[in-house]
């Protein structure tokens, strides 16, 4: 096993730094109280430089990791922030699956108090992933909890959050699915699309209402096809729409996962929709109430065979989106920090003065050996 990423001292130098204007080569950045007050280019090579200096990452679609849950109440919580923290991921949402309106009231309440306390380390804010999704499209949802969204259960929980439930995933073709979506953008909450049996019209209809986020590109939704194009395509044509995209080789095939980080461009957003698996070991895990099997870094429900998130990290998704899919640094760079900090809301994901100083040292293997803040 890896040693744990060391805290980056002040003054960082690394043999590539990436902004968002491109590589710096042999470039140093300076930090001081968690603001960037420095970056620049050494005349040459340091000694002892980091191979890679990548902002620090974000995730805004994650249910938990190193065997916890950020559903199964305050320590859990903890731990999984602290596992992907190690990881690189330096702010992030907690994503809820869906519940019960009064349970998911109870979780969202539990949250956002330990958010605001600082005991969730780069957790910002909530996601939730349900329980306003298509029965037809739950993947790993449980049924019984599904419900078509109404004024009152969407209130009840954005008043349970405090202004801390930042994104809630809707299934816009359920009845009041379009007004919660206008009621979400109404509130200054992102709302996103997905989970959905939404065509290509419903969909369009669904970001001009507002919505600005796909819940993870492709899956739990209907395919492209040539004359039926869907939400995919709908996403894509929309101006400002991000797409999630899942780089675990598993939820895409490498081929199309390429496709969408360069279709979506500037609004591509890798995730990890992690579940408690990530980093950690195979075998039986709850993921909502459902039990899911996991062998040989797969999720599935253990009843229908459903993927049931991932077990990935960020700085895996990073691994494999330059390493396998020779993605450049830069574009890797946007869809790991820029973008999804852009798309919710979230102060940084860039190197640059004046920026938070979230960063993530990387190795030429493309392995995390030093962040800031330290997890």
């Amino acid at each position: 096993m890896a040693p744990p990423p060391i805290t980056l001292p002040e003054h960082v130098d690394a043999d590539r730094v990436v902004t968002a204007d491109g590589i710096i080569d042999n470039g140093w950045v300076e930090h001081r109280d968690g603001v960037v007050t420095g970056v620049g280019r050494n005349e040459g090579p340091v000694p002892g430089a980091y191979a890679w200096l990548f902002p620090g990452f974000v995730d805004i679609h994650c249910h938990g990791g190193g065997r916890a849950s950020f559903d199964g109440g305050l320590d859990e919580a903890r731990t999984a922030a602290r596992t992907h923290a190690a990881h690189g991921t330096t702010a992030m949402l907690a994503s809820l699956v869906s519940a019960p309106v009064d349970v998911l009231v109870k979780q969202v309440r539990g949250l956002a108090d330990a958010i605001r306390g600082g005991d969730l380390g780069p957790v910002r804010g909530i996601h939730l992933e349900g329980p306003f999704l298509s029965p037809t499209h739950r993947g790993a949802h449980d049924p019984e909890a599904l419900v078509a969204p109404t004024e009152e259960s969407v209130a009840a929980l954005l008043e349970a959050g405090g202004g801390l439930v930042r994104m809630v995933t809707v299934a816009p073709e359920l009845h009041g699915g379009m007004a919660a979506i206008s009621q979400l953008v109404e509130a200054g909450v992102v709302a996103a699309v997905g989970h959905t049996d939404a065509d290509y019209q419903l969909a369009t209809e669904a970001f001009a209402r507002g919505a600005t986020i796909l819940t993870h590109a492709s899956n739990a939704m209907l395919p492209i096809h040539h004359r039926a194009p869907g939400p995919i395509v709908a996403a894509l044509d929309a101006p400002g729409v991000h797409l999630e995209v899942i780089l675990d080789g598993i939820h895409l095939h490498d081929a199309w996962a390429r496709r969408l980080l360069a279709d979506a461009g500037p609004y591509a957003v890798l995730v990890t929709d992690a579940m408690a698996a990530a980093a950690a070991s195979d075998g039986t895990y709850s993921l909502g109430g459902l039990m899911v099997e996991v062998a040989e870094g797969t999720a599935r429900l253990a009843t229908t065979g459903a993927i049931a998130g991932s077990t990935l990290t960020m700085d895996t998704a990073v691994r494999r989106a330059l390493g396998v899919l020779g993605v450049d640094p830069v574009a890797v760079a946007r869809a790991a920090s820029t973008a999804p900090a852009a798309a919710v809301g979230l102060d940084g994901g860039v190197i640059a003065v004046d920026a938070p100083a979230r960063l993530v040292a990387l190795d030429r293997e493309y392995a995390v050996v030093g962040v800031q803040p330290a997890a």
